[in-house]
């Protein structure tokens, strides 16, 4: 059985959060989805258990950060090309993300990055293994 990722991300509106990563191209398993979490899928092996705060914080015993205050991690996703990564970017502000750093270009990878509605941080990229440097 290949190991499965599922990140765990605490949310204020669950309705308004699902919608957000809806029009961002993302489909939800409806097996692990209620009024309490909602299962969005990556990949077959990577999904982001989106969580009521109430529901969240069953799991731990530590606050929970407030991601538009601290930085609580950094999210990178990959796509399939710069444009790609600028129509996903372009998407996700028109439903209220907001960038918080300049586009970068590194040659052989291009970044941005985004806060979503409850400012948790995705580094959405694009990488050209073949142009890495010393490849």
């Amino acid at each position: 059985m290949p190991r499965n990722l599922y990140v765990n991300l605490p949310v204020k509106d669950l309705d308004r959060t699902v919608e957000f990563f809806t029009v961002l191209g993302f489909a939800f398993n409806p097996m692990f989805t209620d009024e309490n979490a909602a299962c969005m899928i990556v990949n077959d092996n990577t999904s982001v258990m989106l969580l009521v705060e109430s529901f969240f914080a069953t799991f731990t015993r530590k606050p929970i950060a407030d991601a538009k205050a601290v930085t609580e991690t950094l999210l990178a996703l990959s796509l399939d090309s710069r444009a790609e990564v600028d129509d996903f970017v372009a998407r996700a502000i028109a439903k209220g993300a907001v960038e918080y750093a300049e586009p970068r270009d590194l040659g052989f990878m291009y970044q941005r990055g985004i806060a979503d509605l409850d400012g948790h941080q995705w580094e959405v990229f694009f990488m050209d293994e073949s142009q890495f440097p010393g490849a």
